[in-house]
């Protein structure tokens, strides 16, 4: 059955890896749980803060994508969460580099230039960036992570536009599953076959 089968209310959802989102945020939590392993000191509070945060933008789009199958509303409140998570951890990257007087970088420097370009990569993985995050200072890698944010957080707000225009037009699982009832009860019963079988 494809997605535009009629004949069933189960929408076919759950690839999350092949979302482009979802693949910039699992990028996100590596690069913040090896930047806060080497520039963090352990005990720091923040430590936990950035992993789980970088960690609940990844989860809530996967658990979302699979929620879909189910729930739109589901979806969108977990892809909503997803989006929420990253920010936080965007406002901690901007603050690590405004407290020290470390640089950020300008949208349009020809350092995130290059990252921009580096992150097009498809599918995309934590290996493009493996060189810079283990060799780079602490206001690279930061930088690093700024730019692959904005570039989810851009990515999750045109998936949850689509998923509340989804949800206008198709509706939840209840309409959905009232539609098929009413398909079916409409369809023209087929007539009998010789000898009272069909």
């Amino acid at each position: 059955m494809n997605a535009d089968d009629q004949s069933g209310f189960l929408s076919l959802h759950g690839n999350y890896e092949e979302l482009l989102s979802y693949q910039k945020a699992e990028v996100v939590y590596d690069v913040t749980y090896r930047f806060c392993e080497r520039f963090l000191k352990r005990g720091d509070r923040t430590i936990d803060q950035m992993v789980q945060a970088a960690r609940s933008g990844k989860q809530n789009i996967a658990e979302g994508s699979k929620a879909a199958r189910t729930s739109k509303e589901m979806e969108i409140k977990l892809t909503n969460v997803a989006r929420a998570s990253l920010e936080e951890l965007l406002l901690d990257y901007q603050d690590y580099l405004r407290v020290r007087d470390l640089r950020r970088w300008e949208k349009d420097s020809k350092e995130a230039h290059y990252i921009r370009k580096l992150a097009k990569q498809t599918p995309l993985t934590f290996e493009a960036f493996r060189e810079f995050c283990e060799t780079r200072s602490a206001e690279v890698v930061a930088n690093i992570a700024i730019c692959l944010i904005h570039q989810a957080n851009y990515l999750l707000d045109q998936q949850i536009k689509w998923q509340e225009q989804d949800f206008i037009k198709e509706g939840g699982l209840r309409e959905k599953m009232t539609r098929v009832r009413l398909q079916h009860r409409n369809q023209p019963k087929r007539p009998d076959k010789p000898g009272g079988k069909r």
